[in-house]
């Protein structure tokens, strides 16, 4: 992978799994839950893919809480940014919302947690990373 991978994500037990995943794989990661952070991240380091989790509870941006969708919109609208693909992260099934962000280009693809298929988890990593 060409870059990092950036992990949003704000559950611990989630955070541990993705550093042990991606570090036997030599998979480069950042991971934040700051949306600040997360800005700084993506326009001072090189990233490849961003795996974001929809259902964030303590991401604020300016003060205010932010949802992982709301981020995600934030991230595909600043041009500086929009060309960095993102799999969205969930433990709630598709929806109209979920399906609009796919169609419409606001994320590549979309997985469900608990992440069960470890195989078809990486495929979808290896998929949509930049070259």
């Amino acid at each position: 992978m060409s870059g990092y991978l950036l992990l949003v994500e704000d559950d611990p037990f989630t955070k541990k799994f993705y550093s042990h995943l991606f570090g036997k794989m030599n998979i480069p990661i950042l991971q934040s839950d700051d949306a600040e952070e997360i800005f700084s991240l993506i326009e001072n380091e090189e990233i490849s893919l961003i795996l974001l989790d929809i259902n964030l509870k303590n991401t604020t941006i300016e003060g205010k809480n932010i949802s992982g969708m709301d981020l995600t919109k934030k991230i595909k609208q600043n041009s500086k940014f929009s060309h960095i693909p993102i799999i969205l992260v969930s433990a709630y099934k598709k929806n109209s919302e979920i399906n609009y962000f796919l169609e419409n280009g606001f994320a590549v693809d979309y997985i469900t947690k608990p992440i069960t298929d470890l195989n078809t988890f990486l495929q979808k990593i290896n998929k949509h990373k930049l070259n």
